[in-house]
């Protein structure tokens, strides 16, 4: 159980700091990067940012191969 406790807090700080680093790019106007599909109807709009999803995984990708690596 302590483990659990352990990996909970860690994901806590790593979503925060990531949280932190999306309002510090949406200051910086960053929010739209390209590939970014918007649909509006009405009262409603639905963001998909499809350009920024790949980045991530990407990224995130090599940083794990990297670190991960045996």
């Amino acid at each position: 159980m302590e483990t659990a406790g352990k990996v909970l807090l860690m994901s806590a700080v790593v979503l925060a700091i990531v949280g932190l680093g999306a309002l510090g790019l949406a200051r910086l106007g960053v929010d739209r990067v390209p590939g970014t599909l918007s649909w509006r109807s009405g009262h409603l709009t639905v963001f998909a940012p499809i350009g920024l999803m790949l980045l991530v995984s990407i990224v995130g990708t090599i940083v794990l191969n990297v670190f991960l690596r045996r």
